[in-house]
């Protein structure tokens, strides 16, 4: 058992394994694929806070304004400097697609934001290293909530930090940024999918049918193999019974080869046609195939006219052809020979139920048989004999319909000289 379940496990899986590299490649690039424009979006966002950030916190119009509020000092200083910097702020939001742009003095006070109550207020992260004049780019959470935040520190001409300014954007809006690149990305990886998986499965279908002729040649060869070993066995066997009959017959011993011969393979006597008696080989060959179709539920009809004596290659021809009608079912064989010159033409018609037009290429194709094989050594062997046999003398030999309803075999060949 295990040998037959190992070459189909093997060949399940090479024929899966296209479909399964195809989807394990696919969505491995689109996951990478997805991670990428994730760390790209998140990447394009954080310099765009920056910039915005730094440019801002350069501009004079914002030093110019903290510097005053620092020095009045009170909160009329820094709600002179919110009137002054929020519609600015305000602007860029609008202008960059930013959430917020928070100004603070250097207490940390907010001067300006998108909500007028938080103006004036604490700010709610740390800003300790921004005021100690260090860069800030991450994710934090605020009033507004978790945001992506650029955070740089505002210096005056003496290069002293005398605020902050702080630029962000909501993490929920980079996640959409990111769900929409990644449907834009979908479509193409589907399509690489389905390209993917309609070559697979092409691959796969040459395989199968690789697999199959391969399944097929086995096959054949295994039954030709057993056909060879049954056919050496038989010629053997026979040869050894020949050299019997010889001896009995070279020492006179006639009724002991007769009997001998009964023994070995009983035979059925037909009528004698003494028509044919300068043609003894032709005669004894006809007479058999009488009686043996005779077995076979069917008659055989005759008409010769040849000069020269017929020998076993024409006889080979005629007995398998006539045999051939026999076993098919046919009830009436006629078979006909006539020599012109140096050819010899014949015919074997039959009323038997014929042959299939689709199988009329393959017919004579060694191992072709529309008969069963019940001893598993192989049938399909007389006609490709009679082919082999015709063309050996430079003949042909056509298949065709009957007048009687079965199957017609006409050949041509060269007298034996």
């Amino acid at each position: 058992m295990a040998i037959r379940i190992r070459p189909l496990a093997m060949r399940l899986a090479v024929l899966l394994l296209p479909s399964l590299i195809v989807l394990v490649s696919v969505g491995l690039t689109a996951s990478i694929a997805a991670a990428v424009q994730e760390r790209s979006v998140r990447t394009a966002t954080g310099e765009r806070v920056q910039d915005v950030a730094r440019t801002l916190a350069g501009l004079s119009q914002v030093r110019g304004a903290l510097q005053r509020a620092e020095a009045e000092g009170s909160s009329a200083g820094r709600e002179r400097a919110t009137s002054e910097l929020q519609p600015l702020a305000d602007v860029i939001e609008r202008a960059s697609g930013v959430e917020f742009v928070v100004i603070t003095d250097a207490a940390g006070i907010r001067i300006t934001h998108p909500t007028a109550a938080e103006r004036g207020e604490p700010v709610s992260t740390d800003n300790s290293a921004v005021l100690a004049g260090e860069e800030f780019l991450g994710t934090e959470t605020g009033t507004l909530g978790s945001t992506l935040r650029a955070k740089v520190p505002v210096r005056d001409g003496a290069d002293r930090v005398i605020g902050t300014l702080s630029v962000g954007i909501l993490e929920a809006r980079i996640a959409a940024d990111r769900d929409e690149a990644l449907r834009q990305l979908l479509p193409w990886a589907l399509g690489a999918l389905v390209l993917g998986t309609l070559a697979s499965s092409l691959l796969a279908a040459a395989l199968e049918r690789r697999f199959r002729r391969l399944d097929g040649a086995a096959r054949e060869h295994e039954r030709l193999r057993r056909t060879a070993t049954a056919l050496r066995e038989q010629s053997h066997e026979f040869s050894t019974r020949l050299h019997v009959i010889h001896g009995l017959v070279s020492h006179g011993d006639t009724r002991e080869a007769l009997a001998y011969i009964d023994g070995v393979t009983p035979v059925l006597t037909g009528s004698h046609d003494e028509s044919l008696s300068g043609q003894p080989l032709l005669r004894a060959t006809i007479e058999a195939l009488r009686a043996e179709l005779g077995a076979l539920g069917a008659r055989l009809e005759t008409e010769i006219d040849v000069v020269d004596e017929v020998d076993e290659e024409v006889l080979l021809v005629a007995a398998n052809l006539c045999r051939n009608g026999g076993e098919a079912g046919a009830t009436l064989v006629r078979f006909a020979l006539a020599q012109s010159g140096d050819r010899l033409r014949g015919s074997v018609d039959d009323d038997g139920p014929g042959i299939d037009p689709r199988e009329a290429e393959r017919i004579f194709a060694v191992g072709y048989t529309s008969k069963p094989d019940p001893t598993g050594t192989g049938r399909g062997l007389g006609l490709d004999l009679v082919r082999r046999a015709v063309a050996a003398r430079h003949g042909t030999i056509e298949l065709g319909g009957s007048e009687r309803g079965g199957a017609r075999f006409a050949f041509e060949m060269a007298v034996r000289r």
